[in-house]
């Protein structure tokens, strides 16, 4: 599984990444969490808010923090 985490070091984006890897542990799967920071690079994926989520190409959510358990139902 691939996870990317796309921001550019703000606040909620930090707060972000750290919910995403705090879920993949404890869900206990095999999974890469890459944070994006370069703007081009998240451009790119076609979001323009951030944070953003995208797992294995699909953009998970866009503009806000998920919550650890939305990140656990992604994650199955």
């Amino acid at each position: 599984m691939e996870i990317k985490v796309l921001g550019p070091g703000c606040a909620k984006c930090t707060q972000a990444e750290k919910v995403v890897r705090e879920a993949v542990a404890e869900a206990g799967i095999e999974a890469s969490v890459e944070k994006v920071s370069d703007i081009l690079k998240i451009a790119g994926y076609g979001v323009f808010g951030t944070p953003a989520i995208i797992i294995n190409g699909d953009v998970k959510m866009v503009g806000k923090v998920p919550k650890k358990e939305e990140v656990m139902g992604w994650l199955r």
